[in-house]
């Protein structure tokens, strides 16, 4: 019975390691392709080329000419790893992290570098998507009542405020639910408009027919940004 008992509490032991290497290898496989490595702002970017051959530093990469120029620890990168079940690493040629990611959402990684602040891996087709949305968010921003009656003025800036968000300023005379709410960050997260302030609120804008962005949930006196 003793021995029975042994085998039984052994047996999901045994069983998760397979478990753990597919997790790894599922990994693995879903990051063969071009990513995007970059600061967190966007303001330096590099692609980097991630395959499956294995070399005897890693598994085999590619940079872009000019990745180290742009993020001169790119110099460092000689290969790429799997470790444990969730995280990619790019490393030396001795096998050691350059910088080590792990995803924060679907297609996004993120690491982070002592002394030099936060970086991001995304996929290179979704990250150049992001890009020219964010492209298109940035510069002078209206908010209107339902009525047409303009309450405030503000910017969406491109200048990082951390956490992968932006700045925004707002301009002088806004209405005072607006001033009471005071956003100074900004991000597009799934197809919304998010303005946050320092106290923690979040308004919450979505695309309309309209090409405007109207604050959800809606109301009967909507409150809309519209690009100026």
């Amino acid at each position: 019975m003793r021995r029975a008992a042994a085998i039984i509490l052994a047996a999901p032991l045994v069983c998760g390691h397979p478990v753990a290497a597919q997790d790894a290898a599922a990994l693995k496989k879903d990051m063969i392709g071009q990513w995007e490595l970059a600061t967190a702002d966007r303001s330096r970017t590099c692609v980097v080329t991630l395959q499956g051959d294995a070399t005897p530093q890693g598994l085999k990469l590619e940079l872009e000419p000019g990745c180290a120029k742009a993020l001169p620890f790119a110099k460092d990168i000689a290969a790429w790893s799997v470790k444990g079940l969730d995280i990619v690493r790019l490393q030396d040629a001795g096998g050691e992290p350059v910088v080590d990611f792990t995803e924060v959402e679907s297609g996004i990684f993120e690491g982070v570098r002592q002394g030099e602040g936060v970086f991001i891996l995304q996929n290179l087709v979704a990250a150049r998507s992001l890009a020219k949305s964010m492209d298109q968010m940035i510069g002078d921003w209206a908010m209107v009542r339902g009525n047409g009656q303009t309450i405030c003025g503000l910017t969406l800036t491109n200048t990082d405020a951390g956490q992968n968000d932006f700045q925004v300023f707002l301009k002088p005379k806004c209405d005072p639910v607006v001033a009471a709410f005071a956003p100074t960050h900004w991000r597009l997260d799934h197809g919304q408009i998010l303005l946050m302030s320092d106290k923690g609120e979040t308004w919450q804008f979505e695309a309309d027919d309209n090409a405007q962005w109207r604050l959800v949930p809606d109301s009967a006196d909507p409150l809309i940004m519209v690009r100026q």
